[in-house]
């Protein structure tokens, strides 16, 4: 099989990582893939969004299965651009369709959604600049904290939580009267705050039914003990300690269960991963978003746990067939630690040198912000988060303190990562 994979990140990489040692691969294509993906398959010169571009490379190169690693693809539409087209219509696209997508492409339509189908969330209201000042009403009637979304994609970044109202009366002029998230902040979502743990689930879909993958949990500051901006995220571990068999059940019967029979009585066919964003109050599962794709960096905890055959999988989902399948699992624990560059997430410098990677033994290295420097042949930065550093482990504290030991290993210049992940567990 030729398999084509969208994407860049840490996320891209573990997924192919795994994909590539699928016995049913010929040829993984990458696009346009980091430094890292060269490794496993070869990277092709072609931007996700790129539709037309894809469509002639999936036709030049016999490409029976399209991956799509990241969301904006998804929700500008790849999989229905595929359905549409003669000659791409059966090339099986492991994704959602627009409709399907839209439960992150956008707040309010994934918050509506879990509304009719009574899945638990938190209580909200949303506003754009037309209704600024009901917004600011709504602030001053409301208690603290306040959680202010912005509705769109904004890279994992659009969610301020502000503590005392003015913050987030500033918050919410900021987002809707100045674009501080751009197109993705023209509605805003202000949602009731949850006190709890938060955690990251994972199913795969086929339209039909749903297998259930290693749950995982990320931690989104920059600062230890969460502090400081949100970024895409610093590290990851799985299993979830709290993540017992009963509170999974009612996760399941809960949010997943009703997800999954939402989108049919909706007739909305939904092929491929969706991800939970929940947290845990005093015992309960709420949904804080959906995503309509693997997380990053839980992916680089997750994907390393699962021992089927990935492209099984994928097949399984692209004829309806999920059912048939059962997901193995490794036991142990996996801990992923990212490496990023100074200055994230706001400004930070790219192209520097990236050294002593190939030293390490007993870590998997996930590529995320990397390319290759084509005149000088080196490794260098190309992105706020560089690399991801996962590892196996017998309890979650081996497992980071493999994935920490590495990190201090591979050097580049202003390299930085959490030394807490996993401190609330």
């Amino acid at each position: 099989m030729n398999i084509l994979l969208l994407g860049s990140g840490g996320r891209e990489h573990a997924i192919g990582w795994k994909v590539s040692q699928s016995p049913k691969v010929d040829n993984l294509f990458i696009a346009p893939g980091n430094a890292g993906t060269s490794d496993i398959g070869k990277n092709v010169p072609l931007s996700p969004n790129d539709f037309p571009g894809i469509r002639q490379f999936v036709l030049d190169n016999k490409i029976v299965m399209v991956i799509v690693g990241p969301e904006d693809p998804l929700v500008n539409g790849i999989h229905d651009f595929f359905l549409e087209d003669k000659q791409l219509k059966n090339v099986p696209v492991i994704g959602p369709v627009k409709q399907a997508a839209m439960l992150e492409g956008s707040k309010e339509f994934g918050k509506q959604f879990m509304s009719r189908h009574g899945i638990p969330t938190a209580a909200y209201k949303t506003f754009t600049k037309d209704n600024l000042d009901e917004g600011i009403a709504f602030i001053n009637r409301s208690h603290p904290p306040y959680v202010l979304k912005a509705d769109g994609l904004a890279a994992g970044k659009g969610v301020v939580i502000c503590p005392t109202a003015d913050e987030a009366r500033l918050e919410l002029h900021s987002m809707l009267m100045e674009s501080k998230f751009g197109a993705a902040s023209a509605r805003v979502v202000i949602e009731e705050f949850l006190k709890g743990i938060e955690l990251s689930v994972f199913v795969l879909s086929d339209g039909k039914t749903y297998k259930l993958l290693p749950e995982a949990k990320d931690y989104k500051k920059i600062g230890e003990g969460d502090t400081g901006h949100n970024t895409g995220g610093m590290g990851s571990v799985s299993p979830v300690s709290f993540a017992n068999k009963q509170f999974m059940n009612k996760v399941e019967n809960k949010i997943i269960i009703p997800t999954i029979e939402g989108l049919k009585s909706e007739k909305i066919d939904y092929r491929g991963f969706i991800f939970f964003g929940l947290i845990n109050v005093e015992g309960d599962p709420y949904v804080i978003e959906y995503n309509c794709r693997m997380g990053d960096p839980e992916a680089e905890s997750v994907i390393p746990r699962i021992q089927n055959d990935l492209v099984d999988l994928f097949l399984a989902v692209s004829s309806q067939q999920l059912e048939k399948e059962v997901i193995l699992t490794d036991p142990r624990f996996t801990g992923t630690v990212m490496l990023v560059s100074k200055g994230y997430p706001d400004q930070y410098e790219k192209g520097k040198v990236i050294t002593k990677q190939e030293n390490i033994k007993d870590s998997i290295l996930f590529h995320a912000g990397t390319k290759t420097d084509t005149a000088s042949g080196n490794t260098v930065t190309n992105g706020g988060r560089v690399i991801a550093v996962t590892s196996f482990g017998n309890s979650m504290k081996e497992a980071l303190n493999a994935s920490y030991k590495n990190a201090t290993k591979i050097e580049f210049e202003g390299k930085q990562y959490r030394k807490d992940i996993g401190f609330d567990l």
